[in-house]
């Protein structure tokens, strides 16, 4: 065995929670994503699902993505710099664009090379990016690339933040970069104080729209047009794998921006283009956004019913004000067993442990989508009042 293999061997912690029978992950699905599943023979009520809308199995994102490969093939077969822009590609950036408010807009293979692409050049050396402390993963990839100077707030503290821009130079570029819904605690960043703020100190902004987009704004354009702040907004991300059905993000802002990415941001140079299944996947699913808003209404119902509920059991769910909600459990090994426990009975979600959270705040993430019904949702919240009951963690 070599020196690497000896290194990398001793690391055997999923190991360890396999053989207690409690291990989480890459849990096989063997259906459509939709409200119900079927894994390892059976039906599971699905909880873990980012398809806000519930569009993964709509009838005319299918058919646009089977068009597409019909007509352009499985993929494109080099990067959008040189032989993999399809006129589908232009579209769909001219139209997300103009739902979420800018200029321009370029279409990256995956949201978290967005995040990695837009952050890790968009400043210098003589900048500074200000990111909350709990900012997605593709983000902190994004400031470490970066050769400007990094600060971190605490979660939605805004005299943090501004501690932080009171110690950059007032001549540089500060960018200040936040999630716009935090996706594993739900909760939404305070934009109006960010952007007073950011006028404050003469700062930029950009918002990670992954799961605000199709959740949030009028027809689901999100935190920032919740707020009706979209022109205070310099850069404003979003994703194709959440309630855009597909695989695939997007970055837009004004032209001078967008042109300056698409000629240096590397992850989107040198990475091989969306394919065309997955673009038109998603043009037809931002159709669908803007024509049945009835979709987002029934998510809100859904959400609305099920944090009044959660909050008269008992379950501590924090400040979350989505459908994305938080059920803390605060210990990692109750987190697996109860994640065992409810898979057993029927219900899907995810566990939340470290690097995700910190170890104190383990959670398990329920999530919702438009398509459940409140049958589902009760016997879910039901099997979870008797799970949490059962380790005692209410």
């Amino acid at each position: 065995m070599g020196l690497l293999q000896d290194k990398l061997a001793k690391y055997d912690i999923p190991q360890k929670i396999k053989a207690k029978g409690v291990y989480p992950y890459f849990r096989c699905i063997e259906s459509e994503q939709h409200t119900e599943v079927m894994m390892s023979g059976k039906k599971v009520l699905m909880f873990g699902s980012n398809s806000y809308l519930g569009l993964t199995n709509h009838p005319k994102v299918i058919e646009a993505a089977i068009e597409a490969t019909k007509r352009y093939g499985t993929g494109c077969a080099g990067s959008r710099f040189l032989n993999g822009t399809l006129d589908l590609h232009i579209q769909l950036e001219k139209e997300l664009a103009e739902f979420v408010g800018k200029e321009d807009a370029l279409i990256y293979s995956t949201g978290f090379q967005v995040n990695l692409g837009v952050v890790s050049c968009i400043t210098g050396r003589e900048d500074y990016i200000i990111c909350d402390e709990l900012d997605h993963a593709s983000i902190v990839e994004g400031r470490r690339l970066s050769f400007s100077t990094t600060f971190k707030f605490k979660h939605n503290d805004m005299n943090s933040l501004e501690k932080e821009l009171q110690k950059c130079r007032p001549e540089s570029v500060k960018l200040i970069v936040v999630d716009g819904v935090f996706s594993m605690e739900g909760d939404i960043t305070n934009l109006p104080e960010i952007v007073r703020l950011a006028k404050k100190y003469n700062a930029n902004i950009m918002v990670d729209e992954a799961h605000g987009l199709g959740v949030l704004g009028r027809q689901g354009r999100g935190t920032c047009d919740h707020f009706g702040l979209t022109g205070d907004v310099d850069l404003i991300m979003g994703t194709f794998s959440k309630s855009l059905a597909s695989l695939g993000g997007f970055i837009a802002a004004d032209e001078s921006i967008i042109n300056y990415l698409r000629h240096n941001s590397r992850s989107y140079i040198f990475s091989a283009s969306s394919t065309p299944a997955a673009t038109a996947a998603a043009r037809a699913a931002l159709h669908i956004m803007k024509t049945e808003p009835e979709r987002l209404q029934q998510l809100w119902d859904n959400t609305n019913y099920s944090l009044k509920r959660f909050r008269e059991l008992g379950f501590e769910i924090g400040h979350t004000a989505t459908p994305i909600i938080p059920l803390y459990v605060r210990d990692i090994d109750k987190t697996f067993m109860v994640t065992k426990m409810l898979f057993d009975e029927g219900v899907f979600v995810n566990p939340v442990i470290p690097p995700a959270c910190s170890p104190e705040d383990t959670l398990i993430r329920f999530s919702l989508m438009a398509t459940h019904t409140i049958d589902q949702i009760d016997y879910a919240i039901e099997k979870l009042f008797k799970c949490f009951k059962q380790l005692g963690i209410i």
